[in-house]
């Protein structure tokens, strides 16, 4: 009888063994398929996320700065005048003081009361520093983030001939607080401007409509005047 009954409960020791095991390994199944999935969802919701910031309404190409384009040089006037109310005076172009329109982070097209735009609602993703090929510009709720950061944009009217194009990128890398292309972006104006030529700042512009040797005077006033003065200093 004794060796019955032992042997019974061997069996079902062993059996309730088995069914703690299958149990153990149901629940790590159970486990993986559920950090599986989490991740699934946490990638998916990254790239979604990702899209999001780096779209910004309305622009042309990718929006990425040309690599060495700063080395470039064209043939430009030396300096002459560093007043900026004189440059411009002499260059025939405008200095404007819009106001300000807003500075909140949105993730649509945003319709600019100034053009080019000078400050306003804009993407939370800033254009890069640089010069940007013909065609290929950010978007403008992009590179009103980069005026926020003190940015001096430099915007030449599209169909611009490849000697101004050279020019401005020129004159865009100039040295400034000891570095060439400091806190600068060059690129092909995107909103119809109504100027041949402009410099932006937050809350500023320089307005040229027709090209001539004093406007490099102006810009270069500019960009000493308006550098870094905006709302956000970034480095």
């Amino acid at each position: 009888m004794s060796s019955r009954h032992e042997e019974k409960a061997a069996r079902r020791a062993e059996r309730e063994a088995q069914e703690a095991e299958a149990a153990k390994a149901a629940g790590r199944t159970k486990r993986m398929q559920m950090a599986l999935g989490a991740f699934l969802v946490i990638a998916i919701l990254g790239g979604s996320a990702a899209a999001l910031l780096s779209g910004g309404g309305s622009g042309g190409g990718s929006g990425k700065v040309q690599k060495g384009a700063v080395d470039k040089k064209a043939a430009i006037p030396a300096v002459q005048e560093t007043d900026l109310t004189k440059a411009a005076a002499l260059a025939k172009c405008t200095l404007s003081n819009p106001k300000i329109e807003g500075s909140t982070h949105v993730t649509g097209t945003v319709v600019y009361h100034t053009n080019p735009p000078s400050s306003g609602n804009h993407n939370q993703t800033p254009a890069e520093d640089g010069i940007y090929a013909p065609g290929n510009e950010p978007a403008k709720e992009n590179f009103v983030h980069s005026l926020e950061h003190g940015r001096i944009e430099i915007e030449y009217a599209k169909g611009s001939t490849p000697t101004l194009v050279n020019q401005m990128e020129t004159v865009g890398s100039e040295e400034l607080n000891g570095s060439a292309a400091y806190h600068v972006l060059v690129f092909e104006n995107n909103t119809n401007m109504p100027y041949q030529v402009a410099a932006v700042a937050w809350g500023h512009i320089l307005g040229c409509k027709t090209m001539n040797p004093r406007v490099f005077d102006a810009i270069r006033a500019f960009r000493k005047t308006y550098t870094d003065k905006a709302p956000e200093l970034i480095p």
